[in-house]
């Protein structure tokens, strides 16, 4: 029997890649989410509960119902600028609500979970490339409310017995690289997302905040690591600790890092649009420089990335944005007629245009349904019908894309 995995935020950007990745290796994975940045479309293996982590009666059922292996922890708040404005939110949904996954665990004796973390612990490093050893001082409410989050799941687990791995994300970016998913949030605010936006016409510019950082051109540098690269990781980590390995905190990244004005300059390489730049003050807790020293997890977990490449990055978050473009522009043509299941059906290649006026010329004359039409003749199965009525009805619901 399949071992069966709850994912936290597994409609979500990082989730959903690490969900799909689960699910090709043979997982069984169950999804809770709220969907506040999350898309139920994003969520291609297992099945998706939506609810959130504060609701403690439904977090209880679904273990309840479930006899989990292991928890996967994703959800959270992840802004650093909105953190400062809204620290109380961030307190509240990032330590209060691990909080409350922990209790769960507890209660029906989950012993394994692999914690979404942030290299915004370390806030302004004092060396490079930054280690797991390095002092932690988060310079941000969101920095602060993550490395809350690790020290009660460490000291939970030095009572409990449980096993953890605790993944200090560097910078996100990119997408899948067949185009199945990618960052959909409607807020997301990271720099190469913003600047894909930016070329192609979403937005009038991209702004830099700093442009005096004590760096080689005066912008901030990070270390962006792939979306897949690191779903792999989390992957590597859940296989570490069913073979029985001790807990463990990694660092996510390359060791490579790129300044704000290359990643810019990629980016318009790249998409061929010199979109407009515009240079603002610093914003309150970003540091200088942030770069990874990945040699712990390469050699404990035998984690080998494939997409350390900032053009491999770059081109797939572009991509992907142009995917959205097309279907937002499906979206509305869908919208005049009404989301009809024919429309879709034919978009997906799933029926000819001449079967489909076929149906239609019998559904006229025999008043019966579409889907009871093509059912009966054997053109698509009862199974087929089903996933997509549900996408017609995420459709009209507006949950089915979140562009």
């Amino acid at each position: 029997m399949a071992k069966k995995i709850l994912v936290t935020g597994g409609a979500g950007y990082i989730g959903s890649h690490t969900i799909r990745q689960l699910g090709e290796a043979g997982y069984d994975v169950v999804v809770y989410d709220n969907l506040s940045t999350g898309s139920a479309a994003s969520v291609i293996y297992g099945e998706l509960i939506i609810g959130s982590l504060d609701d403690k009666n439904l977090l209880s059922q679904t273990f309840s119902q479930h006899k989990f292996d292991a928890v996967l922890h994703f959800a959270a708040h992840l802004s650093v600028p909105e953190s400062v404005v809204k620290p109380l939110d961030y307190y509240t949904n990032n330590t209060c609500n691990t909080l409350n996954l922990l209790h769960c665990c507890q209660l029906f004796d989950v012993k394994k979970i692999i914690f979404s973390s942030t290299a915004a612990v370390y806030g302004q490093p004092e060396e490079y490339p930054v280690t797991e050893l390095s002092p932690t001082k988060p310079m941000n409410p969101y920095g602060r409310s993550k490395l809350m989050s690790e020290q009660i799941i460490q000291d939970f687990a030095q009572a409990s017995g449980l096993k953890y791995v605790i993944l200090r994300y560097f910078n996100v970016a990119g997408a899948d690289t067949t185009g199945k998913l990618g960052q959909s949030a409607k807020k997301a605010e990271h720099l190469i997302k913003v600047a894909c936006d930016a070329a192609l016409g979403r937005r009038p510019c991209v702004n830099i905040f700093g442009t005096d950082f004590p760096t080689a051109d005066g912008t901030g540098i990070r270390d962006y690591i792939h979306v897949e690269d690191l779903a792999t990781a989390h992957v590597d980590a859940l296989q570490y600790l069913e073979a029985g390995n001790d807990s463990q905190i990694f660092n996510c990244g390359y060791g490579q890092g790129y300044s704000v004005r290359e990643v810019l300059k990629m980016v318009q390489k790249i998409s061929g649009v010199d979109f407009p730049v515009i240079e603002n003050q610093r914003r309150a807790g970003d540091p200088a420089c942030v770069v990874a020293s990945a040699d712990k997890i390469r050699t404990i977990l035998g984690w080998e990335p494939k997409y350390n490449n900032l053009e491999t990055i770059v081109s797939t978050a572009l991509n992907w944005e142009k995917k959205l473009i097309a279907l937002a522009t499906l979206e509305k043509q869908l919208a005049q007629q009404n989301f009809r299941l024919g429309a879709l059906l034919l978009e997906n290649k799933i029926i000819s245009s001449t079967e489909l006026e076929r149906a239609l010329h019998e559904q006229l004359v025999t008043k019966q349904k579409l889907g009871e039409i093509l059912v009966h003749k054997s053109i698509i199965s009862t199974q087929m019908l089903e996933k997509f009525l549900l996408e017609q009805t995420w459709r009209k619901q507006g949950i089915w894309l979140q562009v």
